[in-house]
């Protein structure tokens, strides 16, 4: 715009390690930058780390970053504000994955332990998949649980807290309204009872 400096500017995406030193985020497929619409290009994409955008512009706004993670990691969106008061400045975000598979996790544990935060008790659980029951397709649990009602959930919350063992790993978090569980750690007999029901409300 006439009369206002034009500024060069560029954002990289990285992820800190538990010595909070910089790793490459190959944790995720891709970053779309969703800009101020006064851009000629206000969504922009990109699928090599540190998915770095350079740009110029004479204002501040705010903007979106989505984030998709790899192995069906789900989308995860970033809010970070673009402004010019120092010449270099760093945003730290939190980004937390609801049951990653076994693939993810071993990616997510190349930049530091993945704990309880992220849904899981450690780098060997994935291990466990091998001990449940061959005819329970433990991916296809998961998308399915997500996809019950609200009535269903109840059920299998219900299911899951009447019939865990001292292993079983759960989180809830009322805050947020969130229920988070690792299959891996519940008993066989109920990652067989839960495919069942959730096999009866969805297809799997």
């Amino acid at each position: 715009m006439e009369g206002f400096p034009m500024r060069q500017w560029s954002i990289e995406i990285w992820l800190l390690d538990e010595n909070k030193q910089e790793v490459s985020p190959t944790v995720f497929e891709k970053a779309v930058y969703n800009l101020h619409p006064s851009f000629e290009r206000p969504k922009q994409t990109f699928k090599k780390p540190p998915f770095k955008i350079e740009e110029k512009g004479w204002g501040e706004f705010d903007m979106t970053i989505v984030l998709t993670a790899a192995h069906k990691g789900g989308d995860h969106t970033l809010e970070h504000d673009l402004n010019f008061q120092t010449e270099r400045y760093e945003a730290t975000h939190t980004v937390t994955f609801r049951n990653p598979r076994p693939d993810l996790v071993t990616m997510l544990a190349e930049s530091g332990p993945a704990g309880d935060a992220n849904g899981v008790r450690g780098k060997g659980d994935a291990k466990k998949k091998a001990r449940k029951d061959k005819n329970v397709d433990m991916e296809k649990l998961a998308d399915g649980l997500q996809k019950l009602s609200e009535d269903d959930l109840l059920q299998v919350v219900t299911m899951i807290h009447d019939n865990k063992t001292d292993e079983t790993y759960t989180k809830n978090d009322v805050e947020n309204g969130e229920f988070h569980v690792d299959l891996y750690t519940l008993p066989d007999t109920l990652v067989k009872n839960l495919w069942d029901f959730t096999s009866q409300k969805v297809a799997l």
